[in-house]
């Protein structure tokens, strides 16, 4: 077995990066705020929203999809490589027509993965779910049009659906194309393919499991 440092860094692994501690303390943490706000207790939900917009969160999302100007170690993350007869980007004339899956789609596509992302194994939260909180609670749960003036939390486990072969080099909308993935390693990945990344492909591996519910428990409300 190779064991250089080489070696080390160019081998398969699962995700780009491995989650921080952070990101399992705000979804326990989010958890929390919806148990007080389903009780009535406002005033601990609006606390604990905000204790959950972090900026070493923040700090974790941006090293995976935000510029490499300003995240330096970017290179660390996103080790790219040659893959010889790797599928071209196509023009958008020859790409599926249809890029995103239906609501009958991601449903079936949840329903599959679970609510984890198939990557680095993040608990999710739907848009949905976000955009209820950002409307009861807009000061402790801002969501602007830039990345920075958005929640660190929400945006970082922000669900995605995301095609394992890129739309853009041919990927369909076929059940067994897309996955369920955070906004970090859908976003970090861009176009490229996962042999680009050297990433194990997630369907050769269990998916993560666990009781998490996505906070769809509010919706209810």
């Amino acid at each position: 077995m190779n064991d250089t440092p080489d070696a080390i860094f160019w081998a398969p692994r699962r995700c780009m990066r491995e989650p921080i501690p952070d990101l399992w303390d705000v979804a326990r943490l989010l958890n929390e705020a919806v148990d007080a706000h389903l009780a009535g207790d406002r005033v601990r939900a609006d606390s604990l929203l905000r204790e959950t917009n972090r900026p070493v969160v923040r700090e974790w999302t941006e090293s995976l999809w935000g510029s490499a100007k300003v995240n330096p170690n970017q290179w660390q993350y996103r080790r790219l490589r040659a893959v010889a007869d790797s599928p071209p980007c196509l023009p958008k004339p020859e790409r599926v027509q249809k890029r995103k899956p239906s609501t009958a789609e991601q449903a079936a596509i949840i329903d599959r993965c679970g609510r984890y992302c198939v990557f680095c194994g993040v608990p999710l939260i739907r848009f949905e779910v976000r955009a209820v909180f950002h409307r009861l609670y807009p000061e402790a749960v801002p969501w602007g049009s830039t990345n920075p003036s958005q929640h660190a939390a929400f945006q970082a486990l922000w669900l995605q659906f995301d095609h394992l072969l890129p739309h853009s080099r041919g990927g369909d909308n076929s059940l067994s194309n897309v996955v369920v993935a955070c906004a970090g390693c859908n976003y970090g990945r861009m176009d490229n393919t996962l042999e680009e990344l050297g990433l194990i492909d997630p369907r050769s591996r269990i998916a993560p499991g666990g009781t998490w519910d996505g906070l769809e428990r509010v919706l209810a409300r």
